[in-house]
């Protein structure tokens, strides 16, 4: 007989939300990374980075065998992977189906070790959706609006206290676009510290800051750390779908089996692929695409928003093609995204996905000219609702 669920399943809203309609709409403004690459573009940009490297790719590209290739991750991959973080081991790397994965392993080897799980939110909604789902607890840390999306150290401190004994950080956040300040993440990794407790990092939006240096990575600042990131946001290739873990050997070992249960391994073509992308030159060269993207479109969303005067109220992002606003107008956010889609063939994602009504998460990565229209079409849906008509 089949044990009872401990819960009955919970699904993930705004993954269905987004995977039922995004093709099926005019303008997709629910997406949080820039517009993507194609693979002429990319193959282009070895082309003037890493030319002998490209060229050998593009010979060898229709000829590849597409069998089964290494399953953690090619080794020149997982060498490039291990090269972004201080002091990091190529071991340390599990290379894995888009960031999604990475997490995925992470919280099943870790609900192993507790089943007590705290989170920072609002965050991407995954893992805590996983944790339920598999009967686990978790604790919630709300990060302040007020205080520019930021912790309160010591209510992490306490959901240590209260026997948490592992912490989810998305740094920099979805769906807000805020990074952690220095002093809060020191006081975070402090109290994982003195509690022995694991930080699962969900880093995938680093690289995509809109000024400054890139987000100081969690890895090395405490021995139990595992971070996750993906070619998906920052880098413009999220139909590679090829993430990864960065942790040390031993864990990575663990990691890696848990991916005989679910993947196998990378898709081969992603592999060759992101192998190229993760060149140093090449990968600067597409965060450099990434920022401009970022940068021109900001102030294209900015204006927008400061053209509507009183109708939304948010906190410029720094990292990510996302802006977290919060509108006042007297409509849910899901019945407001419905009818943004239907009436007006346009898709974001509703606060309420997120646990936090009254807001909308907006994508800002698209071609110019397609923000544009669909931030226009989301003004005409909001002046339809405040007519009495």
């Amino acid at each position: 007989m089949t044990p009872p669920r401990p819960h009955p399943f919970q699904p993930f809203e705004m993954e269905r939300w987004q995977s039922t309609w995004e093709h099926r709409v005019e303008i997709n403004l629910s997406e949080s990374g820039v517009h993507p690459l194609t693979t002429r573009e990319l193959l282009a940009l070895g082309d003037e980075s890493a030319p002998d490297e490209a060229r050998r790719l593009r010979e060898t590209l229709l000829d590849l065998e597409l069998g089964y290739g290494q399953s953690n991750g090619s080794d020149r991959l997982r060498r490039r992977i291990a090269a972004l973080y201080p002091g990091a081991d190529p071991d340390g790397v599990v290379a894995t189906q888009g960031g999604a994965e990475a997490n995925l392993i992470a919280l099943w080897r870790l609900l192993e070790e507790s089943e007590a799980w705290a989170t920072l939110l609002p965050t991407y909604m995954q893992v805590p959706g996983l944790v339920r789902n598999l009967g686990g607890t978790l604790r919630p840390i709300h990060l302040h609006e007020e205080e520019g999306w930021q912790p309160d150290p010591d209510e992490v401190e306490a959901a240590f206290r209260a026997g948490a004994r592992v912490l989810l950080v998305t740094n920099p956040n979805n769906p807000s676009g805020a990074t952690l300040e220095a002093e809060r993440l020191d006081a975070i990794v402090a109290s994982a510290r003195r509690h022995d407790a694991w930080i699962v990092a969900d880093e995938v939006y680093a690289g995509a800051e809109v000024e400054g240096d890139p987000t100081p990575t969690l890895f090395g600042r405490h021995r139990k750390v595992i971070c996750t990131h993906s070619l998906s946001k920052a880098y413009g290739l999220p139909g590679l779908r090829l993430g990864w873990a960065m942790t040390d050997p031993e864990m990575a070992e663990e990691l890696w089996a848990r991916t005989d249960y679910t993947t196998i391994a990378p898709a081969t073509l992603s592999d060759a692929l992101a192998t190229l992308a993760l060149e140093p030159t090449t990968r600067s060269r597409i965060l450099a695409r990434t920022r401009s993207i970022l940068r021109r479109n900001r102030d294209l969303f900015h204006e927008w928003v400061e053209a509507s005067g009183d109708l939304f109220s948010y906190r410029p992002p720094e990292a990510g093609a996302i802006a977290f606003l919060r509108y006042h107008a007297p409509v849910p956010s899901l019945e407001f995204a419905e009818r943004l889609r239907v009436e007006h063939s346009v898709l974001v994602v509703p606060g309420s996905h997120f646990g936090l009504e009254g807001t909308l998460r907006i994508g800002f990565g698209n071609p110019p000219d397609e923000l544009r229209e669909g931030l226009a079409r989301i003004t005409d849906l909001f002046h339809s609702i405040g007519d009495p008509q």
